[in-house]
């Protein structure tokens, strides 16, 4: 064995399957960030638009028999 350095020219090795996976995982990891901010997009507005929220509320009148 020489200590020499090689002469070769390396060449890149192709890419492994667990690679693919990782990209692939990636991308549709990204897909579904997207998808969920359109959801999001289509349901916040009216979340958020608390000043057209008009709660209904019954007033009763006071018992007050059982206060004493």
């Amino acid at each position: 064995m020489s200590t020499l350095p090689s002469t070769e020219k390396k060449t890149k090795q192709p890419a492994s399957v667990y690679t693919v996976m990782l990209f692939l995982s990636m991308l549709f990891m990204l897909i579904a960030v997207i998808a969920m901010w359109v959801e999001y997009q289509r349901y916040a507005p009216q979340y958020w638009k608390v000043q057209e929220a008009k709660p209904s509320v019954m007033i009763m009148p006071a018992d007050n028999s059982h206060l004493a």
